[in-house]
């Protein structure tokens, strides 16, 4: 098996490598940048971090539709925080993919040439404010599910960014659940617009995790080697869980007529979303997906000066800070 080899790791032989690798691992202790590590673990966390770092920058799209109709000064400023914190998730992640040798202006390319993906659920619009507090509540709430076992991630860059990332995201959907309660406090409008939003948004939400564990093609060995640590379909499960509750003291129906506790295994039982909707959808045939990658080109074809003037200045200090060190 090949490696990812530090100078200090080229000295040893690749069965002595393999070996330290796999008792890091087995001890549940971090991997860092300088340790030696397979190629096969390396290009995976690159895949998920990348990933992830898209779907940050990709998901402040949806929400940003909002940012000039939100209905009070205080509203959008909670929402203008909030798409700036998706901004720093993403700046995060990006620089955990570079601990990997990775080149981040690389990854953008690959985003924008369809050859690397983001969450499915960024394809899907926001069609009224309601849909701002759904987000927050069941997007990001799925997304805390999801994120929260990687702050145990075996990679440390990776599981480091997660815990500030978690913080944040647990902030936003209490942010999202209390719009929510507000709303439903409201007019008999206020409370369809809610359940409206939540109809639309519950089952994308539940294809977050991922495909079924038996169709997954990643999730056994993203598991033995620490990435992840809970399966999709258990990662789902327990979103349900959580939710179920928190949508009765918000006074909404979930939109799943399968939705009913089994008092035997301990949890809810529900049904089973569309798993061909999710495969056009990652396969580029969303509601939305054209929409948003077409606004990630612009914007990025947009930056290019700052980029460029980042550069020049960073190429004329550097001999000023080699003088003076």
């Amino acid at each position: 098996m090949g490696g990812y080899a530090t100078p200090q790791a080229s000295e040893r032989s690749a069965v002595d490598l393999e070996h330290e690798f796999g008792d890091i691992i087995e001890a549940g202790q971090r991997v860092e940048p300088r340790d030696w590590m397979p190629d096969g673990y390396r290009k995976t966390l690159i895949r998920q971090i990348a990933q992830h770092a898209h779907s940050e920058i990709i998901g402040m799209q949806p929400e940003g539709n909002w940012l000039t109709r939100a209905p009070s000064l205080r509203r959008k400023a909670i929402l203008m925080a909030k798409v700036q914190d998706e901004a720093g998730h993403g700046l995060y992640l990006y620089s955990a993919t570079e601990t990997l040798g990775a080149d981040r202006a690389d990854l953008t390319t690959k985003l924008l040439d369809g050859k690397q993906k983001y969450s499915s659920i960024f394809n899907y619009p926001t069609l009224s404010y309601a849909d701002i507090g759904v987000i927050g509540w069941l997007v990001d709430g799925a997304a805390i599910c999801n994120q929260v076992p990687l702050c145990r991630s075996s990679y440390g860059p990776y599981a480091r960014a997660m815990i500030r990332i978690c913080k944040e995201e647990s902030f936003h959907q209490r942010q999202g659940y209390e719009l929510l309660m507000t709303m439903m406090a409201g007019t008999d409008a206020q409370r369809a617009m809610v359940q409206d939003a939540v109809d639309r948004w519950w089952w994308p939400a539940l294809m977050m995790f991922g495909p079924p564990d038996d169709t997954s093609p990643n999730t056994t060995q993203s598991m033995a080697w620490g990435i992840k640590r809970h399966t999709n379909d258990e990662l789902r499960q327990r979103f349900v869980d959580m939710t179920v509750p928190q949508a009765q003291a918000l006074g909404v129906t979930l939109p799943d007529p399968e939705l009913a506790w089994n008092e035997q295994r301990g949890s809810n039982d529900f049904g089973t979303p569309d798993w061909d909707e999710f495969t056009e959808v990652i396969a580029g045939r969303g509601p939305c997906n054209t929409q948003r990658l077409a606004t990630r080109r612009q914007a990025h074809d947009d930056g290019a000066w700052v980029r460029a003037a980042a550069i020049a200045f960073a190429q004329k200090i550097r001999p000023s800070e080699g003088k003076t060190a």
